[in-house]
């Protein structure tokens, strides 16, 4: 069943999480789906700018609707991550998104406004929610890569009067995680106290958090026994961290780089362990049920097994 990130949020707010995940290939839409359905969890499903032009957006609109079919009592919604005004309005035109990201965080305050509004007043034309980002995140986005110095908390002075003049519907904040794999290599963890002050102010209202991949270290250790050189300091959000913030208004976890990283160990193993097979669904088969396998331990972490029920009887009333 395909719903709206509305509906979602209306019915996890303090409560669970929604697990957001990023997908390029078809082995990850197949892990996803078949998770999702298997643990009756709601799901919201991610393309980057970067995954639409790798794969071609019909392309990836195409997968997600074969997997609709294949697995018909998953719970999701499809969304563009990290868009600009272009990404967000093409998304638009194809009315096959519920919603989209528009990402003005790196501009100043007012012009932060003036292109979020823009994007939601298309949106809101087409019935498409909006994401909006405030404050900077450190890391790596896809091809969004931004010096730790620029990096910025969100102000929760701020949130009131950004999410009044936009009218966006949930807000992307930075309280201390980043893109990539080297999200705490300061150690300083969410700041708890931020998140705090930004539910005070708008409480009630879907918060995002970005960079929400765990980066398990077992994972970087199998990879560079494998021939991997990833840093063996890269830190993920813990998973204590990651419950403590629905409680806050955290709705929607973003998840990419614990998905690149299975994929990564997946096939370092299979050439390291038998470099005689050269067969690509060997790889790719294992890939799938390993995504399975993350995606419902991460459903459970959020506490969103089970809960697609709840979804159906929101989109009923």
């Amino acid at each position: 069943m395909n719903v709206s990130p509305k509906i979602l949020f209306e019915a996890c707010y303090g409560k669970y999480a929604i697990a957001a995940v990023n997908v390029f290939t078809m082995e990850q839409v197949h892990g996803l789906f078949k998770a999702g359905q298997r643990a009756n969890a709601p799901f919201i499903v991610q393309m980057t700018p970067v995954a639409r032009n790798y794969a071609h957006p019909n392309m990836l609109l195409a997968m997600v609707s074969a997997a609709a079919k294949i697995y018909p009592k998953a719970t999701y919604a499809v969304h563009l991550d990290h868009g600009t005004e272009e990404h967000a309005f093409d998304a638009i035109a194809s009315k096959k998104y519920n919603s989209v990201m528009i990402d003005a965080s790196h501009d100043d305050f007012a012009t932060n406004i003036q292109r979020t509004k823009a994007v939601v007043e298309k949106a809101h034309k087409n019935n498409v929610a909006v994401e909006a980002e405030l404050g900077v995140l450190s890391g790596v986005e896809d091809d969004i890569s931004i010096d730790e110095k620029h990096a910025k908390y969100t102000q929760p002075d701020e949130v009131v009067e950004f999410v009044q003049k936009t009218a966006c519907d949930s807000l992307a904040v930075a309280v201390g995680t980043s893109h990539g794999a080297y999200k705490f290599s300061g150690g300083q963890g969410i700041q708890f106290n931020i998140l705090e002050e930004i539910q005070n102010r708008i409480p009630g209202f879907p918060i995002v958090l970005h960079g929400g991949s765990a980066v398990n270290s077992a994972e970087i250790e199998r990879i560079n026994q494998s021939g991997g050189l990833l840093n063996e300091g890269a830190a993920g959000v813990a998973p204590d961290e990651i419950v403590k913030s629905i409680a806050y208004g955290v709705c929607k976890i973003n998840i990419a780089t614990d998905t690149r990283l299975l994929w990564t160990r997946v096939h370092r193993e299979f050439f390291k362990n038998t470099p005689e097979l050269f067969d690509p669904i060997v790889p790719g088969q294992t890939y799938i049920d390993e995504q399975e396998k993350f995606m419902l331990e991460k459903f459970d972490l959020l506490g969103a097994t089970g809960r697609a029920n709840e979804i159906r009887t929101y989109k009923t009333i």
